[in-house]
């Protein structure tokens, strides 16, 4: 498998050692900035922005007039693209911060487990609903303005509270696969199979197979299995291979074919139906849209 080697741009970012949190809170007419990733986690807030095309990992989704996604994975690719916004007053607000902010001894107390949660979930992108984001509007609209820092860090840590109390409904964005990040499960029988699919993608995978692991029957695996994760185990193992397959058009000059086969489908038109059924997109049109996109941060 050959990697490519893409041109990296690497930009001193505005957040200080000194500092809790950079925040940007600007009007403008259209989103310039290209894809990019950096090691800083991110709450990214649109207004006034339908028809803007937000990328997190091999999710792309088009957005309505408000957006508020987290994004703490350090290597996951992200950008808000113009694509149909007609809006000529967008605001975006920006605020990165460190994961240094939280450090495993502060993020760790019983007081923090809601924030601790959002925070992991986040490695994948979190989108927020609406009314989460009614929730905490006054208080992302009034931040920047504040003129006292320690109060701006309260307001801040308020803000990530009152998103952590939205889990059920805040949906994740990209695949773990393409995210490469390791999937935690609070049942060591969910866990075990994760690991077991992580590790054996490529290859064909029966469902006797994966009950026998756990020491359960084929029919209450399944039906054990949907409880837990909210996904039939059938679509879970495709988005876990569509995730690598997404991740190979990314960073290698394999064919699509060739990822076809090396991620466990074992026919090409069925991956292409499949992976444009999912993802909105062949995925000839996927690599071509990161290929011109793609800078590291």
């Amino acid at each position: 498998m050959t990697t490519i080697q893409s041109p990296i741009i690497r930009e001193i970012t505005p957040l200080s050692d000194k500092d809790c949190f950079y925040i940007a809170d600007r009007h403008k007419t259209e989103f310039t900035y290209p894809i990019h990733n950096h090691t800083e986690f991110e709450l990214n807030f649109c207004e006034k922005a339908a028809g803007v095309r937000r990328i997190v990992g091999d999710s792309a989704e088009v957005i309505t007039d408000y957006d508020l996604v987290l994004i703490t994975g350090k290597e996951l690719e992200h950008v808000w693209e113009q694509h149909e916004c007609h809006s000529k007053d967008i605001r975006e607000i920006t605020i990165q911060f460190s994961s240094d902010l939280f450090s495993k001894t502060f993020i760790n107390k019983n007081q923090f487990d809601s924030i601790r949660r959002m925070l992991e979930k986040a490695q994948k992108g979190l989108c927020f609903p609406m009314s989460a984001i009614l929730k905490v509007y006054s208080m992302l609209d009034t931040l920047a303005s504040e003129k006292q820092g320690f109060y701006a860090v309260i307001k801040f840590l308020t803000i990530l509270y009152e998103l952590s109390l939205f889990e059920e409904e805040a949906c994740t964005l990209s695949s773990s696969s393409f995210a490469k990040i390791d999937i935690h499960s609070d049942s060591r029988r969910v866990q075990k199979v994760q690991e077991y699919i992580n590790a054996h993608y490529q290859e064909e995978i029966r469902l006797n197979h994966l009950a026998d692991i756990v020491g359960m029957t084929a029919v209450s695996f399944s039906r054990f299995f949907k409880l837990r994760t909210g996904k039939n185990l059938s679509d879970y193992i495709i988005d876990i291979r569509l995730g690598f397959a997404s991740r190979l058009l990314v960073d290698s000059t394999m064919s699509v074919a060739e990822i076809c086969y090396e991620c466990g489908f074992n026919n090409l038109s069925n991956f292409n139906r499949i992976f444009k059924k999912k993802k909105g997109c062949s995925p000839k049109e996927f690599r071509e849209n990161y290929r011109k996109k793609k800078i590291l941060v």
